[in-house]
């Protein structure tokens, strides 16, 4: 049985989240052609996205949405693959992670960005109630870009999902800029 207790509600940084996940891509993770499954990169970001998201809200989490997912590289045999995931933003129960996938070259130690993934995690009780997290603090510039998008993507997720409308987004986004 998991243990379920109290957290601390102060607002934490993306930092404080940060989840570094590093993988060798090895012949049963390839398909047909020499190239990462996109379905095995998934487990990876999603693993590594419920570690950063359990790290900011000290609690059970569970995956909600996959709201993005880009392929821009394939990704080989062998490749090193380093994933790297911090919460982007916090509601009230939700955090939305954003993971960056890179792969690394062996002879240089440089990485190269190719590919990227935002999901959303709920922080659940043990009956699988929402429960609250804390708030998020951006420190950097790319923080502070991605906090900012994160209530456009939740907006138009809410929006298509057909529990809010357009106008309602609008007001809120007026609200958040005062």
């Amino acid at each position: 049985m998991v243990n379920f207790v109290a957290t601390d509600m102060t607002p934490k940084t993306p930092s404080q989240s940060l989840t570094i996940n590093t993988e060798v891509v090895l012949p049963n993770d390839t398909n047909h052609v020499g190239n990462l499954f996109g379905g095995k990169l998934m487990q990876w970001v999603d693993i590594t996205a419920a570690i950063a998201a359990q790290r900011h809200c000290g609690r059970v989490v569970v995956t909600a949405a996959i709201n993005h997912v880009s392929f821009d590289h394939p990704i080989k045999q062998n490749s090193v693959v380093t994933l790297e995931a911090k919460v982007s933003r916090a509601f009230s129960s939700s955090m939305e992670i954003y993971v960056d996938v890179y792969v690394e070259n062996p002879a240089t130690g440089a990485k190269t960005k190719c590919n990227e993934a935002i999901l959303t995690f709920v922080a659940i009780d043990q009956n699988g109630s929402p429960l609250p997290v804390p708030a998020l603090v951006p420190e950097t510039e790319l923080e502070q870009k991605r906090f900012e998008g994160a209530l456009r993507r939740r907006q138009l997720s809410l929006i298509i999902a057909g529990r809010m409308k357009a106008q309602d987004a609008t007001e809120l986004k007026a609200l958040f800029e005062k």
